[in-house]
């Protein structure tokens, strides 16, 4: 054999054993996408579900949140009642019971001049070491120069 034909069987060799690499690495790359697609497919089985049941529960949720809006706007409306039949009730009862406040402290005022100093000694009787102011006659004093 001639030295070109060596070299000739010696690049067939060496091509062989380069197919014969490659042909390993495709078969391994073939068989990792055969696994990565059926990884791919599980998942799908899996996902699918999944988002049909958060699908679901979105869809109660905004439900709920439809009922919690409904439940607030009500307790907001009893709110307003209860402020309005709060001030009813004010201006219906508070008027006369100011002036039936106003009447007793009349009477007693009124009592109380009737007894003359023996009401006022009793009251500094009921209070020992305190002194009580005069009573006041006239019009209201200015209380800011007190």
């Amino acid at each position: 054999m001639s030295g070109g034909e060596v070299a000739g069987l010696i690049v067939a060799v060496f091509w062989a054993i380069l197919v014969s690499f490659l042909a390993v690495a495709l078969f391994r790359l073939a068989q990792t996408l055969r696994r990565t697609t059926e990884l791919v497919a599980g998942i799908t089985k899996q996902a699918v579900p999944l988002l049909g049941e958060a699908t679901r529960t979105l869809r109660e949720a905004h439900t709920q949140l439809d009922r919690v809006d409904t439940i607030t706007s009500d307790v907001a409306e009893v709110t307003a009642n209860a402020s309005a039949l709060s001030s009813t009730v004010a201006t219906a009862f508070g008027g006369p019971l100011v002036k039936v406040a106003a009447f007793g402290y009349g009477v007693r005022r009124a009592v109380g001049l009737q007894t003359g100093d023996a009401g006022r000694a009793r009251a500094r009787a009921a209070t020992p070491g305190k002194v009580l102011r005069a009573t006041r006659r006239g019009g209201r004093r200015d209380r800011s120069k007190d």
